[in-house]
């Protein structure tokens, strides 16, 4: 059979997979302009519920890839979070009730076929975004300057679609990994669990909202499944089967002791899943590349697999963006997967950690563990790992040896300018930002500028509530946020990515002009990769 051509869908990007990375991706991408085909194996989105939670930084991301105004009725706050043992003594507590830095909340909870759905509604409104269906790619063929990929859709017909590069967001058994010279590396750490996804027929109380119980009998997650619904997690003991505790016998007798009954709740879904700790070795092979599940699988301990792959989204776009527009070399995109194969590692890892707490089945262990968890008062700084580090260790970060505040992620307060006021973002757009205690425009050169336009920067002049700001980049810190953090970290200016990690600070408008000419060498001459991918 002679695949059909379709010319018409060609574009600047294909992805393959239509889940929340895949659209997350094309969204990303089509915001600044790139044509995107977006092909999926599957008819229609998958219908069941995976992924329950995501944090502030992955709500900024969703809100920039145009979900900002729907992601309340999408979510409930995950305000907080406890460990229990089995006789109810708290082990940890969580308070999340306050905004994280990002501005959003701390912890939202939702039902993942609604976001996936406000994400496709999102896509299908963007005409530079063409999504397909039915297409489960069979062929892909490498060339000097595109790729082409041949589909096969459900009545046996073969398309070709064909791009500068390819984004394989197509999970764990992705048909673009086995395309590139990579390998998961695996940690070794699998458990089964029984998911148990419900939707009781009346409103109750859950407090907390969100527990883990700690009982070596059974180790137990409860937790909000978004707006309505209730997620619980059973592990698998030793001596139990899958295919006893698959049942729908097992879910409802497992459900028993928290009175849910099919009398009054609907029981949506029963599955057990086997969690495991893997990534990627190499993320990029030429013009193809890795992202979410397909480059990363983590157990759900820390609630980071899909926020993970979301990040990857965010990381990819900017830069193929501007190796798209030519303001970038190639080489760049070599950092992408070692700035998150480092992240993603930290986060793998203290997910283990976790769960190797919290699956302890022996009794005298688990009461070893009890005893010294509640006598460091069940605060999670003192007894955990610490969160994965919103921080990059290399890559497309300034270089300057004193600047310890590149690579780290950038906090979102509100602002006002030109009349509006809001979060950074809602006021100033996506991209680059140059924000400084001087007007930038007064202090770089006219080529500096000229570049910064090029690659989409947004100046700003930051000023304190009160002060004129009728300028063009003048930018209110109405919270009083941004000016007191750079009078204590003796900085005058900053330079921050699309993704919100910070390129890098200057301490004086010539260490300024100094930082933007060190990104436009940086992106043109294509820096080093922090680590090669799997080694951080």
């Amino acid at each position: 059979m002679t695949p059909h051509d379709d010319r018409a869908t060609d574009s600047d990007v294909l992805v393959i997979g239509a889940g929340p990375v895949g659209l997350a991706c094309a969204l990303l991408l089509a915001r600044d302009g790139w044509t995107v085909t977006v092909l999926e194996r599957w008819p229609s989105p998958y219908p069941r519920p995976r992924a329950v939670h995501f944090d502030d930084e992955v709500a900024r991301l969703l809100a920039g890839a145009g979900l900002g105004d729907r992601l309340g009725a999408l979510t409930e706050a995950g305000d907080t979070y406890e460990w229990r043992n089995a006789g109810g003594e708290t082990l940890l507590r969580f308070d999340w009730s306050a905004p994280g830095p990002s501005g959003w909340p701390t912890a939202s909870m939702m039902h993942q076929p609604d976001l996936e759905q406000a994400l496709v509604e999102t896509a299908e409104a963007d005409q530079a975004i063409t999504v397909l269906r039915g297409h489960e790619a069979v062929e892909l063929v490498q060339h000097p300057d595109s790729v082409t990929v041949t589909t096969r859709d459900s009545l046996g017909g073969e398309h070709r679609f064909t791009a500068p590069w390819v984004v394989g967001c197509d999970g764990a058994n992705s048909f673009v990994r086995t395309r590139m010279p990579t390998r998961m590396l695996d940690l070794g750490f699998c458990y089964d669990w029984l998911i148990v996804d419900v939707r009781p027929h009346q409103d109750r109380l859950w407090s907390p909202a969100n527990l883990q119980i700690c009982d070596p009998a059974r180790p137990t997650t409860a937790v909000s499944g978004g707006p309505g619904r209730r997620r619980w997690e059973f592990m698998r003991m030793p001596g139990e089967s899958v295919e006893d505790l698959n049942t729908e016998t097992t879910a409802w007798k497992l459900l028993a002791p928290w009175d849910l009954t099919p009398d009054n709740c609907t029981l949506e879904r029963h599955a057990v899943y086997t969690f495991q700790a893997q990534w990627a070795d190499v993320w990029r092979s030429g013009r193809l590349l890795l992202a979410g599940d397909a480059a990363h699988l983590m157990p759900p301990f820390a609630g980071q697999g899909m926020c993970s792959g979301i990040r990857d989204a965010a990381n990819l776009a900017w830069k193929l963006g501007l190796v798209l527009r030519g303001e970038a070399a190639a080489a760049v995109l070599d950092t992408y997967g070692s700035e998150r194969s480092a992240h993603v590692q930290h986060a793998i890892g203290m997910s283990v950690e976790l769960g190797k707490v919290i699956c302890v089945t022996d009794p005298a262990a688990a009461a070893a563990r009890d005893s010294a968890m509640i006598a460091l008062g069940a605060d999670p700084e003192r007894i955990l790992p610490p969160l994965p580090p919103p921080t990059l260790l290399g890559g497309v970060i300034s270089g300057g040896p004193e600047d310890a505040s590149a690579g780290q992620l950038s906090m979102q307060a509100r602002v006002g300018r030109q009349g509006r006021t809001g979060l950074l973002d809602q006021v100033v757009g996506h991209g680059f930002v140059v924000a400084a205690t001087t007007d930038p425009r007064a202090v770089l050169r006219s080529e500096q500028l000229i570049f910064l336009d090029r690659i989409g920067a947004r100046l700003l002049h930051l000023l304190p509530v009160g002060a004129e700001a009728d300028a063009e980049g003048a930018a209110l810190d109405i919270d009083d946020v941004y000016l007191p953090h750079l009078r204590k970290a003796g900085h005058t200016g900053v330079v921050i990515r699309p993704d919100h990690y910070i390129f890098g600070t200057a301490r004086t408008p010539v260490e300024l002009s100094a930082l933007v000419d060190e990104l436009r060498q940086q992106l043109t001459a294509a820096p080093a990769p922090s680590a090669p991918a799997g080694d951080a």
